[in-house]
């Protein structure tokens, strides 16, 4: 991989940490202060809210307004630093690459979320390519997949008779390939803006194994297409810890969230966080392993306080 590192590489922060590059005095003596920040997911900035964020124990926020004009970015990161508060992501979200019709326009916005990224600050968006749905795949707990490493490319997806899986089998390999094109494009847009395009699953029936997952961010080739880690999305499908080993350093962004499977391990729901199955001491040391020190942004636990998500939360940095 061939990495070519400017001064606008150096500044970008968390992110340039997370890639093993030289960090600046101010981000490494951030870092050594406090390896894990804490965050909460915001749909927009406004001052009470981070001040009551702030007070509770939390050092940024994650915004869901990705398609805003850079001035109202930059109005919103004042907002922030004033309450000595960082927007350090943008979740851009769902983007339908594996629709040829609309995948230039889905292009444009990811361009749009990166602008606005710049903005406010922050060092990566959240993006989630593509959507599965309404046809037969197999059960979370079915899926043995075996794929061409070069391509990325399922084989098999189950144990025995894959027939029942044609179409799903057809459909992954086209979603692979459109969203490789897509971000192979965008790569360039992320590092003129300073921002990591961070890839997460959300359920969409995509790159569902670890090492799946790996390979595709892989093939991207670049460190400006990396991994946004979502530690309950992925609990139906492995443990979070063999998604940590298998994914590594591109980790640069992190969902704490629990998940809560049924006694068979078949389903189960998602709860508030240290509610689940999750490991979260093992979650933690893996973490640890792999050199991560960046964001910790919780999703979801809509039962808990502000002060109950960031003691959680505590609980869970300090290996707990």
């Amino acid at each position: 991989m061939n990495i070519n590192i400017t001064r606008r590489t150096m500044m970008a922060g968390s992110a340039v940490a997370t890639l093993g590059l030289i960090a600046t005095p101010a981000v490494a003596k951030r870092a050594k202060r406090k390896p894990l920040q804490k965050s909460l997911i915001v749909d927009k900035i406004d001052k009470e809210t981070l001040g009551q964020h702030k007070a509770a124990g939390f050092d940024g926020v994650e915004c869901k307004a990705w398609d805003v004009k850079p001035a109202e970015a930059a109005e919103a990161r004042k907002i922030a630093e004033s309450c000595q508060m960082r927007i350090h992501s943008v979740m851009r979200g769902w983007a339908g690459f594996n629709d040829p019709a609309a995948f230039d326009k889905e292009v444009e916005s990811i361009r749009t979320a990166l602008a606005a990224a710049q903005a406010y600050g922050a060092d990566a968006i959240l993006l989630v390519p593509c959507r599965l749905k309404k046809m037969p795949m197999p059960q979370p707990w079915e899926f043995d997949i075996d794929f061409d490493k070069k391509t990325g490319h399922l084989e098999r997806v189950v144990n025995g008779d894959n027939a029942p899986y044609r179409q799903y089998i057809a459909a992954h390999n086209a979603a692979t390939d459109a969203s490789r094109k897509a971000l192979k494009i965008l790569a360039a847009d992320a590092e003129k803006a300073g921002v990591i395009i961070a890839v997460e699953n959300v359920w969409n029936n995509l790159w569902v194994k670890p090492d799946l997952a790996a390979n595709f961010v892989r093939s991207i080739d670049s460190p400006w297409v990396q991994y946004y880690f979502d530690i309950g999305n992925h609990v139906k499908y492995a443990p979070p810890q063999d998604w940590i080993d298998a994914l590594g350093k591109l980790i640069v962004k992190v969902h704490v969230k629990d998940f809560l499977l049924n006694p068979d391990s078949h389903g189960g729901k998602f709860v508030d966080i240290r509610d689940g199955s999750v490991n979260w001491p093992t979650v933690r040391k893996k973490l640890d392993k792999i050199g991560y020190k960046g964001w910790m942004t919780i999703e979801g636990s809509g039962k808990l306080t502000l002060e109950e998500k960031s003691n959680r939360l505590d609980l869970i940095i300090a290996g707990k």
